[in-house]
């Protein structure tokens, strides 16, 4: 490092050739298990017979974004530390965010939330969503299927938790006659 870059980063600006890291979706706590004993899963997270499938970490600088994507369970975002902004869209609105069609990539939408092409993706314009801003000691809940883009607005750590939970028979009605 250079005595010019060592100033630029002390000043809090990023050095021009500098990348920008993120710890997305890491199984932190499988690699460090002692920092679980840190984290209280909610017991909401378990009612219902409900099951707690993954505990994630997030962790990075102020700008890293998760793209406009969902996801197949249960899950609450719990910020840690720093600020996020989240845009939450529902699962009756997937047509209008234009989901990837190509099955790996299924779960995440093509439009880019923040500078949406509207000439490309006209049927965004449609789209009607929440956007909150997660500050330390919060949780968001996020259902199954709820589309949600995320961004960091500061340096961020924040845990993810993810369950199931046995479908009712009123859902698995619901399910049936959506199809």
């Amino acid at each position: 490092t250079t005595a010019a870059t060592a100033a630029t980063t002390e000043a809090g600006k990023k050095p021009p050739n500098a990348k920008r890291g993120y710890l997305a979706q890491h199984k932190l706590f499988e690699q460090i298990p002692e920092l679980k004993d840190d984290i209280k899963v909610p017991d909401y997270c378990c009612l219902g017979d409900g099951k707690v499938l993954d505990l994630n970490a997030w962790f990075g600088p102020a700008g890293t974004v998760s793209p406009l994507h969902q996801d197949p369970h249960h899950n609450l975002l719990c910020q840690v530390v720093g600020r996020k902004r989240v845009r939450l869209y529902p699962k009756d609105q997937s047509d209008l965010v234009y989901p990837h069609h190509e099955a790996l990539l299924c779960n995440s939408s093509q439009v880019d939330v923040e500078h949406p092409d509207m000439d490309v993706f006209p049927k965004f314009a449609a789209a009607t969503g929440w956007v909150c801003e997660l500050l330390p000691g919060e949780m968001l809940y996020i259902p199954p299927g709820c589309w949600h883009h995320v961004r960091s607005l500061s340096v961020s750590f924040s845990v993810s938790c993810w369950w199931s939970r046995p479908q009712l028979p009123s859902e698995a009605q619901e399910a049936m006659e959506m199809q």
